[in-house]
């Protein structure tokens, strides 16, 4: 009061009529009418109807969510597990825990493959490398068991030319629901690589089967992708025989190959 020589009345003391005195310059207050108009209670939301969303952020369905340290979200704090391999549809022949196998053909078991004779060899050692789970072919395999099958291919390459014979490797992805690697043994005084390269590049060309070579060191998932026909060869040089099938294809192609009179000589072991 005394810093500003206030001359305050009390409003006890006050003429009414002063105390509802407007001062000059006012206007009407804007919010009045709305207040007025608007509905005494909000309508509820009908249960199809979609919640607003925050153009920045969306409120309503990140309610409750506690935010990652990384600022990004995740569904479970648990570290994430390998990918399983999908399981058959059916009675599978070729899946070790399947009670189908024929379990006295397995030769060695691994971690993620196995290797087992083959029903109806070539030879007496014919062998297949074979998935522990449910893979169809070797492009869809994850890097742990594609890491597998490369280690088994090597061993038996070692093998093989410890024995005075060299291998032949060859897949038909193709009415097969399982991965068969099948892994054809050639003695080396019988023929060349250069000799196996030429049966199949011929027999090809009589059934009209269009065999292109792909590069020695190349992935079969650049060439092919999951769920695509295919058939290749592949030699014990590194040279891969690649055939995309488009329609009907020779089942005994490979072995046809194989057991001719060019290579093993035994056309009788063609059809098994």
């Amino acid at each position: 009061q005394y810093l500003y020589a206030f001359s305050i009345v009390p409003m006890s003391s006050m003429d009414p009529a002063e105390l509802v005195k407007q001062p000059q310059d006012v206007t009407e207050n804007p919010y009045r009418k709305l207040r007025k108009e608007a509905p005494k209670s909000k309508a509820p939301l009908c249960a199809e109807e979609e919640p607003a969303c925050q153009f920045f952020f969306d409120l309503n369905k990140h309610q409750g969510k506690k935010r990652p340290s990384d600022g990004k979200e995740r569904g479970d704090s648990q570290p994430k597990q390998a990918k399983k391999p999908p399981q058959p549809t059916g009675p599978c022949w070729f899946c070790l825990a399947s009670p189908e196998v024929e379990k006295h053909l397995v030769v060695s078991i691994g971690t993620h493959c196995y290797l087992a004779l083959a029903k109806g060899g070539l030879s007496p050692d014919h062998v297949l490398i074979l998935p522990i789970g449910h893979y169809q072919s070797v492009v869809d395999l994850s890097s742990e068991v594609l890491e597998e099958v490369t280690k088994y291919k090597a061993a038996l390459k070692e093998f093989f030319r410890s024995k005075g014979k060299r291998y032949v490797l060859f897949e038909r992805n193709y009415r097969s629901q399982h991965l068969q690697l099948q892994v054809v043994p050639v003695p080396l005084d019988l023929c060349t690589s250069e000799d196996i390269k030429e049966a199949f590049i011929a027999q090809a060309q009589e059934q009209q089967i269009e065999l292109l070579e792909i590069p020695e060191h190349s992935d079969m998932a650049q060439v092919a992708q999951p769920g695509t026909p295919y058939f290749y060869v592949e030699l014990d040089t590194g040279e891969k025989l690649f055939h995309r099938i488009r329609g009907r294809f020779p089942l005994q192609f490979g072995r046809a190959v194989l057991a001719s009179e060019a290579l093993l000589a035994q056309p009788q072991r063609a059809d098994w």
